[in-house]
């Protein structure tokens, strides 16, 4: 069972930043150049990770990731859908959450669990990979988008949790995880694999 989303249908959350944030961005700024962004940053997301300076990481990973939401919000509402922006956002996406898995979940939960969650996001990209490479490219579907979102609020609590102490914050960030994987199959197998 695949699905095939139409790249330029508009998500619920697109009408939200439309109104918001889309307007403050300059019309010279692309979508593919936000991703691009991204993909610069995630080694510095990962340098401040490790180092554990949580008071700048924490607050870089979250301006990080939501630029996903960003960038395709931009690209649909101003018409901006390209081949390389329906590849390379969602491999900015798994760049970002492996790194912060491998430094964060992997040390502070548990490593088999990091492995689970990365072994699927590679999963995923080698699909993508293997359907552009056939003519298919699938731009992310719902499934992937709850997924990403799953990941990056479990990533995020449990980096709150390291960062302050509060052991709380660490079931909450495994259910989150563990429900993010859960989707993460489902958006394997709708993607086309």
């Amino acid at each position: 069972m695949t699905s095939v989303r139409d790249p330029a249908k508009l998500y619920p959350f697109d009408y939200l930043l439309k109104y918001t944030i889309i307007p403050l961005i300059p019309r010279w700024i692309t979508p593919n150049q936000i991703t691009l962004l991204r993909i610069i940053c995630v080694p510095i997301v990962a340098w401040l990770l490790s180092v554990e300076n949580y008071n700048v990481g924490i607050p870089v990973f979250i301006l990080v990731a939501f630029s996903d939401a960003i960038d395709g919000a931009l690209a649909r509402l101003r018409h901006q859908i390209t081949a390389w922006g329906t590849f390379y956002d969602p491999v900015a996406d798994k760049l970002l959450i492996s790194v912060a898995v491998l430094i964060i979940v992997m040390k502070h939960i548990n490593p088999i669990f990091g492995f689970i969650i990365i072994g699927i996001e590679v999963a995923i990209m080698i699909g993508g990979y293997i359907n552009r490479r056939n003519g298919r490219p699938r731009s992310a579907n719902l499934w992937g988008k709850i997924k990403m979102f799953l990941q990056f609020a479990g990533v995020t609590l449990l980096m709150l949790a390291v960062w302050s102490g509060a052991t709380l914050f660490v079931p909450f960030s495994i259910g989150l995880l563990s429900l993010a994987i859960v989707f993460a199959v489902i958006s394997l197998y709708t993607y086309g694999l």
